[in-house]
């Protein structure tokens, strides 16, 4: 199952450059995943600071 971002999300970016897949990009708010895109290896849940993205 893909990763998704919470609410939470601060927009910081940092999970945005982590992406090895660039699957992440900036949303209305919040970045968002392209969950065609993921490839479920957490790189973006280990870099973020308030911990938003997660697996549904």
């Amino acid at each position: 199952m893909a990763y998704v971002i919470s609410d939470e999300c601060i927009s910081c970016g940092a999970c945005e450059a982590e992406c090895p897949v660039n699957a992440i990009s900036e949303g209305d708010g919040k970045y968002v995943i392209d969950a065609d895109a993921c490839t479920e290896c957490g790189s973006c849940a280990g870099v973020c600071p308030v911990g938003a993205p997660a697996q549904e």
